[in-house]
């Protein structure tokens, strides 16, 4: 499987990171990353890794700029595009289908190609314009995902709650994972006391 990931400057990059981690482990996916400037700015502003460390995740790592790169075509095989997280500059430029950068040409040819694209929207609260845009993204295929905590699974860290964002993401690509306790139904008082 090949995936291209996009992390924005939208608080919560370590979706992103995370992402790439846990696909990182996995021998049959190959990673195209392509991190905005302001993405690699709160890479280093909210979390302990370094650029450096954050693209050796990848299996490439594009740069912004370079709207040369495989990832920018059509013709480049792909199985879809997560942006993780999604700023609302990036989700406005993806649907209005304003190229500038790698970042959204990529998620545009996924798109036109008829590619899943998922993108992990933070921001809140939101306004009409922020609603139609997506409304629009929808329309044209995507999928928004802002990274909303479930609480069922009684999360005790950040990590957790990271994870199950992650593995909703993978789950929307059929990747096999164990991120977090699938929902069964509610359980007796008795079984909860005791887990």
């Amino acid at each position: 499987m090949i995936l291209v990931v996009g992390i924005t400057g939208a608080t919560g990059v370590i979706y992103g990171i995370r992402l790439l981690e846990v696909l990182s482990s996995m021998t049959d996916v190959e990673t195209h990353l392509v991190i905005s400037k302001a993405g690699a700015e709160n890479i280093h502003l909210e979390t302990g890794w370094t650029l450096e460390q954050v693209k050796a995740l990848a299996t490439h790592a594009w740069d912004i700029d370079d709207t040369s790169a495989p990832i920018a075509s059509g013709s480049f095989k792909r199985d879809g595009m997560i942006i993780a997280p999604c700023t609302v500059k990036t989700l406005s430029a993806v649907a209005n289908s304003y190229t500038e950068n790698l970042l959204v040409r990529a998620a545009d040819v996924s798109l036109k190609e008829r590619k899943k694209l998922v993108l992990l929207f933070r921001e809140t609260p939101l306004h009409l314009g922020h609603i139609r845009n997506m409304e629009r993204l929808t329309e044209m295929g995507a999928i928004i995902m802002p990274p909303v905590p479930a609480f069922y699974i009684r999360p005790t860290t950040i990590q957790e709650i990271i994870d199950h964002s992650i593995g909703k993401v993978l789950d929307l690509f059929d990747i096999e994972h164990h991120l977090y306790r699938r929902w069964t139904g509610a359980m007796p008082a008795e079984e909860e006391t005791e887990s």
